[in-house]
Formats: C-alpha cells, sequence, structure tokens
C-alpha cells in the first residue's frame, strides 16, 4: 500500500471523526480505511488510534505521528503547486484564522470577495481565541493582532493602530470609587480575558519615570471570549480590557465609557502571517495580494474611528 495514500486516509480518519465517515469522504469502505491506519500502525510499530464503534482517539504516538501527517501532506501539495507555477489558477482549499470578531466583522468580507473572484479556491474561516500553530494545524493564513515573535513564519502588515483600552459600564463607574490611574484598578471588579492578562495589566511608565505600571489583581471573572467579556461589561459587572474596534459601538451609544486614555499602551500592528515557502502556492499569494490592501483600508478606518471617540 501506497504511504502517502495512507497518511491522507489516517489524516481524513481524524478529521471526520470515524472510520466510516472517512470511507463517506474518499469513496472507500470502511474496511478499507481500516485496513490503511492497519499498515501505517504496523510500518511506524505502534498503535496510532483507539478504535470504538463510535469515536477515534489518538494514541500517544498518533498525536505526534498526525501532526507529521498533516505536514507532509501540505508540503506535497505545496510541492504540486509550485511546480505548476504561473500555469496554476488558485484552487484547492484556503484555510485561514482569526481571532473571533475581527474575523467576523472584519476579515469575513474580505473572504466573501476574495471568493467571488476566485471560484477555484475554497475557503475554511477558523475563529479561534486562541493562537494556532499553523504548520501543525494545517492552517495557510492567519490573522494576527499584536507583536509578532520571531519565528519562520512569513509577516505581511496590514494595519498598525489597534489600541487596547480600559472600559467600563456608566452604572458600574456611578456605584464604585473613581478610576484616575492605572493603580485604582485593584479596588476594582475586573473582567478579563485569557489573552489580555489573566491577572496583570501592563501600563507605560508615569510621566517622568522610566519603568512601566504593572497591575495587579484577582479578577471576578475570566472569560476565553471577548463578546462574553464585553456583554459582562455592558451589563455592569466590572472594568474590562479590549480593543478599540471590539467596543468602538458600546462608546458611541453610551453604553461604556473609556478610561485611563493618557495611560494606553502603544498601539499594536495587524499582521497576515503564513508558513515559510506557502507564499509560493498560488492560492496563498493570491488570498494575500487579495486581502492585504482591502484589511489595511479596513484598519485605517477603525483607527479613525476610535481616534473620534471622545476622552472620558
Amino acid at each position: 500500500m501506497d504511504r502517502i495514500e495512507a497518511m491522507r486516509v489516517f489524516v481524513t480518519a481524524l478529521d471526520e471523526g470515524s472510520l466510516a465517515g472517512a470511507g463517506r469522504k474518499l469513496g472507500r469502505s470502511p474496511a478499507a480505511v481500516s485496513r490503511a491506519i492497519a499498515f501505517l500502525e504496523n510500518h511506524v510499530g505502534a498503535e496510532l488510534l483507539h478504535r470504538t464503534t463510535r469515536s477515534l482517539r489518538l494514541s500517544e504516538a498518533g498525536e505526534r505521528y498526525a501532526v507529521a501527517c498533516r505536514r507532509v501532506l501540505v508540503d506535497l501539495e505545496e510541492a504540486d503547486l509550485i511546480a505548476l507555477g504561473e500555469r496554476s489558477a488558485p484552487r484547492g482549499l484556503l484555510t485561514v484564522t482569526a481571532p473571533p470578531i475581527s474575523g467576523e466583522e472584519i476579515l469575513r468580507p474580505v473572504i466573501d470577495a476574495y471568493l467571488d473572484a476566485y471560484p477555484g479556491v475554497a475557503v475554511n474561516l477558523l475563529l479561534l481565541d486562541r493562537h494556532a500553530n499553523l504548520v501543525e494545524e494545517g492552517i495557510d493564513v492567519a490573522l494576527r493582532v499584536g507583536q509578532l515573535p520571531d519565528s519562520s513564519m512569513t509577516a505581511l502588515r496590514v494595519g498598525g493602530d489597534v489600541k487596547r483600552v480600559i472600559v467600563a459600564a456608566p452604572r458600574y463607574l456611578d456605584q464604585h470609587p473613581r478610576i484616575v490611574e492605572p493603580a485604582d484598578l485593584t479596588q476594582h471588579q475586573i473582567v478579563t480575558t485569557t489573552h489580555f492578562g489573566h491577572d496583570t495589566w501592563v501600563f507605560p511608565p508615569a510621566p517622568g519615570a522610566a519603568v512601566a505600571r504593572s497591575v495587579h489583581f484577582k479578577p471576578r471573572l475570566v472569560v476565553n471570549s471577548v463578546r462574553a467579556a464585553l456583554a459582562s461589561a455592558v451589563d455592569g459587572r466590572g472594568v474590562t480590557r479590549l480593543y478599540t474596534y471590539h467596543v468602538a459601538e458600546r462608546v458611541l451609544d453610551g453604553s461604556l465609557r473609556i478610561l485611563l486614555r493618557d495611560a494606553e499602551p502603544p498601539p499594536l500592528p495587524v499582521h497576515l502571517i503564513t508558513p515559510h515557502g506557502r507564499t509560493s502556492v498560488p492560492k496563498v499569494r493570491a488570498f494575500l495580494d487579495f486581502a492585504a490592501p482591502r484589511l489595511k483600508a479596513a484598519f485605517a478606518r477603525l483607527s479613525a474611528e476610535a481616534e473620534a471617540l471622545a476622552p472620558q
């Protein structure tokens, strides 16, 4: 049996959640799927899957092997498309990830337009409140807000003025001590998200000082969703920190007030990132070329709207 084809069967079984699902996807019988996986297990000398009648569960060896299989299959697809070069129109499945709100409200309309422009491409948009491992999870492009660590990723900057702001509802502020400086936050109920600082928020140095101010707190509520934090803040449950484009609408309608404007951290950049070498794949190159100018325009508009939010 061809090992590459067996890898494809293995990964499909994982994605579909069952041997029968993989069979339907690939047009094979469950027995043929089972034989392909048994072939791989015999080849590597270890059990890859714990099988039940209803589900599949990766073994420890299977988890490591699945990552390697996905990487091999992506590399093979990339090699085929690169070999076609300019003769190849963008086609196939493009997998993109982004944070939920920016993905829904900013990136999704760009993707819709991209699909209209390139009918040979389908897009899988993953809205995640975490940083996915692009190589291990088979993702082509990610929208990232914030400073990027040194890595082998290729980065294309599409924005540079996303600000983090402290907000709370007027009714909450009317019932609690005034917030004049960052240290005052320790007296308040904090609603925080896992990616904005679980129990510490950092602010620029005070005027005349050189050391950044770190405010440590015991949060009243921790959520892994921006929308949940925003809703709790609007409901008067506490103070939270979010990006300006998360809160702009609620600030404009009076549901939230922005606090500590003179202590805001510097704006953060926004990038599209992709694994090294993927920019040679036509569907990826076309998406970057198509999306970058549109995202730059969108984030420039959001920056202008943020500046229009009156200090409170």
